[in-house]
């Protein structure tokens, strides 16, 4: 998967800067930066691709990524069109890992933090109690200034280090090679993936899309996901249909034909591929998860 390298606006005389997002939807393209980035989405919804993992988000989505990581969020087309919805916010942070390591010299503390941002190289997405007090935190630091929002970033910072409440995206071992032509291709890529997964899409179609062959495609797509282009379509339609299940009004089938499966064979199929369950397992885990107040 191509990514575009930019830059954020982080001088070299700063710690870390923040940006808040407030428009109509993101429109980020895929990309990726030399510093670490943490991503707090305050109000939307969609895909979420890092690396090589491709997930739904909503509000509350809190994930922290390292140097050179490839990664976006999405809105789905449904977003995009429901008239209630008039806006996609987000709080971005970011900043230079060399400025957190070198902070103190006490090993302990820099074994900690060298650990954090290992893991922050496929990308952390932090859980329960550690999301909720690192939101609070970051609320709260955004109206900060000087020295006290120093001490804010720090704080949350600080709260990662041993926090238990986590989970890796990107597979072990994620590695990205980028050609910066091949930008504009795989933004297109994605772009036309995301917005039309829920209809039937060959090979030979995709493959105009990026104006490849079919080979050709199979082949470029392959080396930049690291996933053959039928299992990342799966992992997408998948993902939205796991989103669609939470709504008990729809019919299983109903969740699967919405997700872009033509027959209920092929969405049983995948789905338990991919989740290691059956559709009406993964519902009754949410109804007993509802019932059990876990969620």
């Amino acid at each position: 998967m191509k990514a575009q390298l930019i830059e954020v606006g982080l001088q070299k005389e700063q710690t870390f800067f923040i940006k808040q997002l407030d428009c109509d939807h993101f429109n980020t393209p895929f990309h990726f930066h030399e510093l670490c980035e943490l991503n707090y989405v305050v109000e939307s919804s969609g895909k979420r691709i890092v690396g090589d993992s491709i997930a739904n988000f909503s509000s509350g989505d809190l994930v922290l990524m390292s140097s050179n990581l490839p990664h976006i969020w999405y809105n789905d087309p449904d977003y995009l069109k429901d008239t209630t919805r008039s806006t996609a916010k987000a709080i971005v942070t970011y900043f230079n890992p060399n400025f957190l390591v070198h902070l103190t010299h006490e090993e302990h503390y820099r074994i900690k933090m060298t650990h954090l941002l290992e893991k922050a190289r496929r990308g952390v997405r932090f859980l329960g109690d550690t999301q909720q007090r690192a939101i609070q935190k970051l609320q709260k630091m955004v109206h900060k200034k000087g020295l006290e929002k120093v001490i804010g970033f720090l704080d949350i910072i600080n709260l990662f280090l041993d926090a238990p409440e986590y989970e890796c995206l990107a597979s072990i071992g994620y590695q990205h090679s980028f050609n910066e032509k091949d930008t504009r291709r795989m933004s297109t890529v994605y772009q036309y993936l995301i917005q039309n997964f829920t209809e039937p899409i060959s090979l030979a179609e995709i493959a105009a899309v990026a104006n490849l062959s079919a080979p050709a495609f199979c082949n470029f797509f392959k080396k930049r996901t690291q996933k053959s282009f039928s299992r990342f379509l799966n992992e997408l339609r998948v993902g939205h249909a796991c989103k669609l299940l939470q709504n008990h009004e729809l019919s299983i089938s109903d969740v699967g034909y919405q997700s872009g499966y033509q027959n209920m064979t092929n969405f049983n199929k995948f789905f338990k591929e991919i989740t290691g369950e059956t559709p009406s397992q993964y519902r009754k885990e949410l109804l007993d998860s509802f019932a059990g107040g876990r969620m």
